[in-house]
Parts: C-alpha cells; structure tokens; sequence
C-alpha cells in the first residue's frame, strides 16, 4: 500500500521536532544576534556579520572526559590530549588517567570536578574538540579535520599559526570578534560595556554569589570554579564567565616575531579584573602550545534554523519525492 504524503509528512515532521537524540556532550547556546553590529569604537573590536551562537559555559572536565574516552581509547595519548597535570586538584586539574581501566573509559572525571572548566589544554587540543564536536562525537571521525585541519598528525600541528575556521564548519571555537560581541556589547544601546559582567565598574572578586557583577579572580577562591557559579553574574547575552575563572582561547593566531601565538581572553581565577577590560584585550596572547590552570575554552557555532523551517523543508522534499513515485507508477 503506498505512503500518502500526509501520512510521510506527520512522520518526518514528528521526528524534525521532537528532541535530538542525546549526544554524549551536550551544550548549552546562547544565541548571539543584532548582526552586522557596530565595533567598539575604542578598539575596533566586536563587529560581527551574521548570527551565531556561543557556549553558555565554558567546556567543562566531564565533557573533555568524554572526548578523551571516545578519540584516545587506548590510553596512548599520541596527539598529547591529556595533560598529567589535570590530575591535579591543587593545580585546577579535574580528570583522572588510569591505564588498567578498560579501552573507552580510562579517563574518568575527579569527583567534585566535573562541573568546572578544562584546563591544562591548548589551542590545539580545543580545536580537536571542536573538530569532534562538529564530527558528531563519533568516535572513527579525525580530530584533525572538520572546523579546523590540522596537519602532521602530532601535539603541535605542522601548520601552526596559519590554521583558520573552514567553509561550512558548524562547531568551532569563537573569533576574537565574536567572542568580544557576547562579552560586551550592549543591544540594548548599540554600545559595549567596560566589563563582561554588564557593568562599566569593575566587578567584585569574591567567592560564588548571586550578587550581580561579581567574578573569580584575584586568588579570591585560589582555583577554578564551577561553570555559572556567579548566578548573578553574566554578559550582556546572559553568557556566563566571560570574565574571570579561566582565560579562553579564540580561533585567532596574531603574527608575531617572536613566535606562533593565539589570542586569549575573559581573564581568570589567578590574575586580577584589569584583565578583563574592555581594552585589555588588545594585547592577551599566549604560545599556541601553553598549557596553564587558568587556561580553558568554550565553544561558538552557527545558529539551527527552527523546527518550522526544518519541517518546511521536509514537507517539500516529501511532495516532491511523491510527485516523482506517481509518474514512476
């Protein structure tokens, strides 16, 4: 008995709009919008063209886990993902490395850790996550294709410093622009903000708050905290931790003479608020391979198009399949 189109469109659509199915990281966007923004007219940062989105939080230790466990199942660590010194709680760290544990679960999140932010990682091992991330998580994918190629197959890529977002990508790591416009900018008033926190005065070092621009940093709490710990505190477009906790990495490699180097920003739980400026963030860079406590990454992406749409475009194919069926039969 043949389908009617009805009957295919309600099925297809039904599955257009229900929920994905769960992936093993799963991440909270915000939607970053106003495109074609005005810069920052102090530093020319912050103009953005299209739409997009940017992690409502940084990457966390539980999610890196199951990144490690999916792409390193062996333990051998050949592309450097895993840092010794994650294993540490005094130094920030949150993920444990143990070889006896069977192939796909050696590494494992260090209790009361999950929920902070990765660190000991670099702009290479972020941009692998990114790389499975928009990949799908599946494990046979490459870490060194997809938002980025990375070339040699080692730690450090052999094209380091040139590495750029490529056409089409849909999960990457954020530009300096971008990630500027979802700390500062101001839609409201077509303007920016001095601080990520919505606020011109420079926030508080203190401890975990809901109190309104409020941030960790100074050595107020002396490591990392959980992700969305100031409930208070956010940026403009309500993302979280953009400024203290830990530095974030950007896709964008400034030349320098003195080296391969990838701007940084947002500042972190062991440096003070002057970092987190506004116009501070013209000169935070570090060495694309510098690993640190205070160091970690969130991720952007493009924007989905609604399930309206989505279902749209299933309608559409769906007559179309059925207009070619009945001049088959």
């Amino acid at each position: 008995m043949r389908c009617t189109l009805t009957s295919l469109f309600f099925a297809t659509a039904s599955l257009l709009l229900a929920p994905g199915l769960a992936s093993a990281v799963s991440v909270n966007w915000t939607s970053i919008g106003n495109p074609a923004n005005p810069a920052d007219p102090i530093n020319g940062y912050g103009s953005v063209t299209d739409p997009f989105k940017i992690g409502t939080y940084e990457v966390t230790n539980s999610q890196y886990v199951e990144f490690l466990n999916s792409k390193d199942r062996f333990g051998s660590n050949t592309l450097g993902l895993y840092n010794a010194s994650m294993a540490n709680t005094s130094l920030s760290g949150g993920i444990s490395f143990t070889p006896a544990n069977p192939n796909g679960s050696k590494y494992a999140a260090i209790a009361g850790q999950g929920n902070r932010p990765v660190t000991h990682v670099n702009v290479y091992d972020a941009m692998r996550f990114a790389n499975w991330m928009n990949n799908g998580q599946l494990t046979g994918s490459s870490t060194e294709t997809g938002a980025y190629v990375l070339l040699g197959n080692q730690p450090i890529p052999t094209n380091t410093g040139i590495i750029t977002r490529e056409a089409g990508a849909q999960i990457f790591l954020p530009s300096a622009e971008e990630w500027y416009k979802a700390a500062y900018f101001n839609a409201a008033g077509n303007s920016y903000f001095t601080y990520p926190t919505a606020s011109n005065s420079a926030p508080n070092d203190t401890t975990p708050t809901g109190v309104p621009n409020s941030v960790n940093s100074t050595s107020a709490v002396g490591h990392t905290t959980e992700v969305g710990a100031y409930t208070g505190t956010a940026s403009p477009y309500s993302v979280f931790d953009m400024g203290g906790n830990v530095f974030e990495f950007t896709d964008f490699f400034p030349l320098f003479a003195d080296g391969d180097q990838v701007a940084i920003r947002g500042s972190s739980w062991f440096q003070d608020n002057a970092t987190m400026y506004s116009t501070a963030t013209d000169a935070q860079v570090w060495f694309s391979e510098f690993e640190a406590s205070y160091g970690g990454f969130r991720l952007a992406a493009v924007p989905e198009p609604s399930s309206f749409i989505l279902a749209v475009f299933g309608l559409a194919a769906l007559a179309a399949w059925e207009s070619r069926k009945r001049h088959r039969d």
